[in-house]
């Protein structure tokens, strides 16, 4: 149970119903979510909006997009995003053990560009006013300014994401654990196992 109550669709102006409808299905289990969001409505606009639309352009590969998301989810310990996106990580074809172990330094099963996604994700996370030119240098060499941009986009959003959920205690929606536990996740492998089950919804 989240700390304020769900807002349903028909709550919501008719112009943002299309969206909240879409985020909450096809872009992903994410009802829980939207129904907190939709108090203000303009947010379900522009930010889910903002979400379906660049999914809609695909410019990012999905395989890049999701490591950023687990590893930004597992930075901030944000159960809800991590157990929403370690399948589609696998999906991408990873497997599970590299999702599990993404933020270790030999982490298996991740290729260089793998890697440099993953470490530019801690980087704008943990420590994005010490950056040097050299990621930069190597992200230019497999990623055009456009996709440099939403990679870091996406990045800062997820933890935005990340705060908001925990501290609205947005609970997790029916079958997402799951999903993850079929799709090889382990429940252990989610942050806070055993220590904060109530603002994942459980």
């Amino acid at each position: 149970m989240a700390r304020v109550r769900d807002v349903e669709i028909d709550e919501v102006p008719e112009e943002v119903r299309p969206t909240y409808q879409r985020f909450a299905g096809a872009y992903g289990p994410f009802l829980n979510q939207v129904k907190v969001f939709a108090h203000r409505p303009p947010a379900v606009k522009h930010l889910m909006g903002l979400l379906l639309d660049l999914a809609d352009e695909a410019l990012l590969p999905k395989r890049y997009l999701e490591i950023v998301l687990v590893v930004v989810s597992k930075l901030n310990q944000c159960r809800y995003c991590v157990a929403h996106h370690a399948p589609r990580l696998v999906d991408q074809g990873l497997a599970p053990e590299s999702v599990a172990n993404i933020l270790e330094p030999d982490c298996p099963g991740l290729d260089e560009v793998d890697r440099l996604v993953r470490d530019y994700a801690v980087q704008v996370t943990t420590k994005p006013q010490y950056m040097r030119d050299a990621i930069f240098d190597e992200l230019k060499k497999h990623f055009t300014e456009a996709e440099i941009v939403e990679l870091t986009l996406r990045t800062a959003l997820c933890g935005f994401f990340n705060r908001f959920n925990d501290a609205l205690q947005i609970g997790m929606e029916d079958g997402v654990i799951e999903d993850m536990l079929a799709r090889g996740g382990r429940r252990e492998d989610l942050p806070g196992h055993g220590g904060a089950a109530t603002a994942a919804g459980e």
